[in-house]
Order: structure tokens, then sequence, then C-alpha cells
């Protein structure tokens, strides 16, 4: 799955304010001294992560390796984050599940960012055995959580929540998505094998912005696809739902292998 690059950056003021700190400082008091910091970003679309966490590091050097499946959002990730202070980047084009150990043996820590959600349960427990076997740091941010909360409140929002959470876990090409059960499964994968894991809330607060109304479009028509009998409602509760405040739940996760 690929996204336009006028979505990412519509998203990415929202997801830099959602996005835990606290997650961060963590991480941060594992690799005190150490520079410069190599970090694999995966599924990185313009390097909207890169741009948010190259700053929050202390100031050290950074090298980012750019992952993703889409070479036009790569080329766009590697010419932004160049641009940054204290930081080089590279990319690497392919598929994200592949990746094993060796391939991020040498990493200070792996990140990704609205990630999770897409993959399966197989996939997700094999990226945290990857990073588990190469002793490397997850920083694992925005994954759906499965709740919005509108304010105010109506009894529809339910039924359309619930719809779209099915289409998020919907078979694609024999692929069982996991969406809003990724967080669980990625906590339970790490810990699993050993790591140490912390999560974290990463909400988006919007009332009746651009963003909003894109996402929302979105997500009723998910909902619409997944549950046809929706579709009367659709249009007058997308113009209701549009003017009111929305809080999109997400989760972040940070795990530690035991050897770090």
């Amino acid at each position: 799955m690929t996204f336009a690059p006028e979505w990412l950056a519509l998203r990415e003021t929202a997801d830099a304010r959602a996005r835990s700190t606290e997650l961060v400082d963590v991480f941060r008091g594992t690799r005190v001294n150490r520079t410069p910091l190599t970090i694999r970003d995966l599924g990185c679309g313009t390097g909207s992560m890169g741009r948010w966490l190259a700053g929050k590091l202390g100031g050290v050097q950074q090298h980012w390796v750019l992952h993703d499946r889409d070479p036009r959002l790569l080329g766009l990730a590697r010419a932004s984050m160049n641009a940054v202070e204290n930081v080089t980047a590279e990319t690497r084009e392919g598929d994200l599940t592949a990746l094993t150990a060796a391939d991020l043996a040498g990493a200070d820590l792996v990140t990704c960012s609205a990630l999770l959600d897409l993959l399966t349960a197989a996939e997700v427990n094999a990226l945290a055995a990857a990073c588990v076997g190469a002793h490397v740091p997850a920083l694992f941010t925005l994954s759906v959580a499965g709740r919005v909360e509108f304010d105010p409140a109506e009894p529809l929002d339910a039924a359309f929540q619930d719809a779209f959470n099915a289409h998020q876990r919907r078979v694609v090409d024999g692929r069982a998505l996991l969406g809003p059960d990724a967080p669980a499964a990625a906590q339970e994968a790490f810990a699993a094998l050993g790591a140490a894991v912390r999560t974290a809330q990463s909400p988006w607060r919007t009332r009746g912005d651009a963003l909003q109304r894109e996402w929302l479009r979105g997500w009723v028509a998910a909902a619409v696809e997944q549950e046809p009998a929706l579709a009367p409602a659709a249009s007058e509760y997308l113009r209701r739902r549009s003017e009111a405040s929305a809080v999109v739940h997400h989760v972040d996760l940070l795990a530690l292998p035991g050897a770090v």
C-alpha cells in the first residue's frame, strides 16, 4: 500500500503533535554519548518521522536509512532528510516485511509511523524478531487504536467505528491485516522475546480542519465499503461529523531488547 505525498503532508503537523516525546527520552537514555546514531525508518513516506525525531536526539550526528516501497516517496524523503542539520540519509526500496536481523545489524534504532496496522500478525512477529535478534531498540508510533471520540457524540458513531475497524482487519491478497489489533500484537511479540516494552497514547485532536475533513471522508468510505447498510446515512453523517471535535486514538510503542 502506498500513500499520496499530499495526504502525508496534510497529516504531518498532527502526527508531530501526537507522538510521544516521553518514549524518545527513554530511548535517549539507552544511547548516552553514542554517535553517530544509525536509524532505520520503515515505511518512511516523505520522511516525516525523521524530520520530527532528528531534532529530539540531543544534537548528535545521525545517519538515517529510509525504507519504503515507493521510489517517489523515497526521493522526497532523502532530499528532505539530507537538508536536516546533523543528518545524512540513504534509501532502500523494497518489501519491509522481508527484513531480518542481519538487515538491521548495526542500527541503533528502528522506527516506523502509522505502519503496524497494515501488517499481519506473522509480519509483526517477524519484525519484532528481527529487531530483538539485532539487539536494536524499536520506536513504532501512531498505530491505529480503533477508537474515535466525537464531541458531541451521536448514536451512529459506534456503528461507523465498528465497520471501519472491521475494514481495517480485512484480508488483502491473502493477508489478514491487524488493523486496531496491531498495538497489542506488537507489544506481545516483543515481550515474548524478552524485550522491555513501554507504550504511550498518541491521539490526533482535531476540529473541523482540513485534516479532519480528509481523514473523515476516508474513514466513512471504508466503513460503508465494509457495511453497505450504512450508505443511506453516510452523507449527512459525514457533514455533521466534519463540524464536530474529534479525538482519533493511536498508540506509540518503544521496545528495548534485553541486551540494550
